[in-house]
């Protein structure tokens, strides 16, 4: 297996895998998404090194791409859950969970960012190198041409020159056409980071609304808390004053009890 091989099986994971929670919900593309980053950097990491080919560029900028698109679909979808908490009917439990799932999102995106940014200091670092052997050659085919027919060494000197320098000049044009593609490339992910950038903020606006709700819950919860307590500290001391005060009717009960004993008592002597 080739190392290209290798690298289309890379891009194809993060495409084709099947996230946990299914691929459409906001966990499952949070998912993707760490996948695709993971082999982004594993991808950048060969960038300007002798393994850098086209084929590299090709799944690096198509990754990126896949990226981009998925965590817009999960900013969506973590929106409309956030809008769903304010319910009154959702538990904090899921609050919570959709609050997490953001943060952890954001964190990704900010790793993603970073990987930009390094992508574009390669790019910009990236210097073709033209070979220049064509001098070395002419001194070769000069000795040859002092031996032989005259002529006949002339004649294959000057097609090696002129092979020599379409040779050279082909090396140029691409070389030429490989800048035009990194200046390309840069401006990309140039656009690509804006983007990223906006993502990240949305998010972050997200979680901190999501934070204030789950405080303001919170603190309800105490204060019903609170409230509760209270109200049994109440009921447990109206229970005891009641029982004091049917302790006291029932003794002076006895106590009428007791008097009206003696005076029938004296009364019958």
């Amino acid at each position: 297996m080739s190392f290209a091989d290798l690298e289309a099986g890379a891009l194809r994971a993060p495409l084709g895998r099947k996230a946990r929670g299914g691929p459409n919900d906001a966990r499952g593309l949070v998912f993707q998404i760490t996948t695709a980053v993971a082999t982004y950097r594993r991808l950048l990491n060969s960038l300007g090194t002798p393994k850098d080919t086209p084929t590299l560029r090709d799944h690096l900028q198509k990754t990126s791409q896949n990226i981009l698109q998925l965590a817009k679909d999960a900013k969506d979808k973590l929106q409309k859950a956030a809008e769903a908490d304010k319910s009154i009917d959702t538990s904090t439990d899921k609050r919570v969970a959709d609050m997490k799932l953001a943060k952890d999102f954001a964190a990704t995106m900010e790793e993603f960012r970073k990987l930009q940014n390094l992508a574009i200091q390669r790019e910009t670092a990236y210097k073709p190198v033209v070979h220049q052997n064509v001098q070395s050659n002419y001194t070769t085919d000069d000795r040859s041409a002092e031996s032989g027919n005259f002529s006949e060494q002339r004649a294959l000197l000057a097609e090696s020159k002129r092979q020599e320098v379409l040779q050279l000049d082909n090396e140029v044009v691409y070389n030429e056409a490989i800048i035009g593609e990194r200046d390309e490339a840069i401006q990309e992910i140039h656009q690509q980071i804006v983007e990223v950038h906006e993502i990240f903020k949305d998010i972050a606006t997200l979680v901190h609304a999501q934070g204030v709700i789950i405080e303001e819950i919170d603190t309800n919860i105490e204060n019903s808390a609170v409230a509760t307590r209270e109200a049994k500290k109440e009921v447990a001391k109206a229970d005891k004053t009641q029982k004091s005060n049917s302790s006291l009717l029932c003794l002076l009960m006895v106590i009428f009890g007791v008097v009206l004993l003696v005076v029938i008592i004296v009364l019958a002597a």
